[in-house]
Formats: C-alpha cells, structure tokens, sequence
C-alpha cells in the first residue's frame, strides 16, 4: 500500500467510453482494455474478463457493445449478428443455449465477450463443452482497483456532488479504505452528508472525524 501521507499520482488516462463516463485506465485493468482495443483481431471467437464484483468489467464490456454494437444475450438470440456480450457468465444455467452461441458465431466469424466473476475453469455442475471452449479462450483478469485508481474515481464522485477537495485528502482516504468501488461511493456519501450537516468543506480534520464514525483506522 501506499505509504500514509503519501501523494498518489491521479494523471490516469481517460478514455471516451462511448456515451457513458469515462472509464479510467490503471495497471488493475490495463491488460483488459489492451484487449477490448485489440478487437476484432481476436486469436477465437471469444474472450473472458474476469474479475472481482465492482472491478469495472461491466463498464468495460459496454464500452466494447458500443463500439461494436453488439447484442446482448439473454437466453437465446435466433440469428445472432457479429457480436454479442454475455454478462455475468458464471451465473448462467443456460449452457446448452450459450454453446449453441459460441459455435453459431465461431462458425460465422464473429465474436462473444463474456464476463465473470470466476474464471471457467474454477466452474462446477457446468456444461463440460462448454467450459472447455471458455477455458481454452483468453481469460483476461482485471484487478481489483489500485489506489490510484480508486482515488480518481473518488475525485470524479466529490465533483460530481460540486465538492473541492485536496490531492492530500484523497491520499488520507484512499490509504485507510477497503479498497473497492463499492466503499468509494459509501465513503464519498458520508463526507457529503458531514459536510452538508457540519457545514464544513471535505477537510482532514472532517475525513478523519468520518473515518472515526465508521470505525476505520486513522
């Protein structure tokens, strides 16, 4: 982790993500986007990103489904176009009708963007065709966000709210937080609320006063 005090650097690059908010690009994800940008020069028909809940491969596949215009699938599609994305794969019961996908669009040339939490591999009770051809594709893991990562996704949620806050308030947070998506919007929804009842700016001393009601470490 970052050492406390510590600035973190927040010169992330931005990349348009096709009518939704831009998605940042960090190490933590960096291999999955390189493989979003490498469409449609996929080695198969179909890629995996995997990835723990909140870590941002929901918001990556439709930047891929806009770019792309893929469809997706929710059960069955009787003549599917060139793309299709398949959320949440992991969590499907339909096998048959997702290996009856894949070999439609590797017949046809097209391709499938699955995403999962679990990889194919670590499947069980799962159609064994099918998790073999899933296997056998790329499975490109995203991370769980890094501290710079999370601090300039947390600076977007304070302007969003019109909040100022410092570069050294940012790094106080982002060092004492559990580090996911989902924390960064309690977090930046509970220095708001102080905020607006304290009437006080998002100081040090109010992030350590919100840090010490939630029973974080200071």
């Amino acid at each position: 982790m970052t050492g406390r005090g510590a600035q973190l650097p927040l010169d992330l690059h931005h990349r348009p993500a096709m009518g939704r908010e831009d998605f940042l690009v960090s190490p933590s994800n960096a291999e999955a986007v390189r493989w979003i940008d490498l469409w449609p020069d996929w080695p198969g028909p179909a890629v995996v990103l995997v990835g723990p809940p909140g870590s941002g491969k929901t918001h990556l596949a439709q930047v891929w489904r806009a770019r792309t215009g893929a469809e997706v699938f929710a059960g069955e599609i009787g003549a599917p176009g060139p793309a299709v994305l398949v959320d949440d794969v992991d969590r499907r019961t339909d096998d048959e009708a997702l290996f009856h996908l894949y070999n439609a669009l590797n017949s046809a040339g097209g391709h499938i963007l699955f995403t999962a939490d679990v990889p194919p591999a670590r499947w069980a009770g799962r159609l064994r065709d099918l998790v073999s051809r899933l296997s056998a594709a790329p499975n490109v893991r995203i991370q769980a966000p890094d501290e710079p990562l999370i601090a300039a996704v947390m600076a977007k949620m304070f302007s969003d709210r019109q909040l100022s806050v410092a570069p050294e308030v940012l790094s106080f947070l982002v060092t004492r937080m559990e580090r996911s998506f989902a924390e960064a919007r309690s977090l930046v929804a509970a220095l708001d609320a102080a905020s607006l009842s304290a009437k006080r700016a998002v100081t040090l001393p109010l992030a350590r006063d919100v840090l010490a009601a939630r029973g974080q470490e200071i």
